[in-house]
């Protein structure tokens, strides 16, 4: 199994947006974002810092990725 790629909430929410996502509200420091083709739904934290591994690994299962996804749209 692939590493997961160290990224912010920022650029976790853009990879997010890359893979069909769309940001459906902002509430405090969580953007909720949802896929109308999945039915799926996602909470990132927006912070600049990078996400400790368990948080990435929660959105990405949440958002139904894996780390290989991950890592291509975080290149992309």
């Amino acid at each position: 199994m692939p590493k997961l790629a160290r990224v912010s909430g920022r650029r976790l929410a853009r990879a997010l947006e890359k893979a069909g996502f769309e940001l459906e509200r902002v509430d405090g420091d969580h953007a909720f974002m949802y896929d109308r083709d999945t039915r799926r739904s996602a909470t990132v934290p927006l912070t600049r810092r990078t996400l400790p591994v368990g948080i990435i690994a929660n959105v990405l299962r949440q958002a139904g990725l894996t780390a290989q996804d991950l890592s291509r749209l975080v290149r992309a």
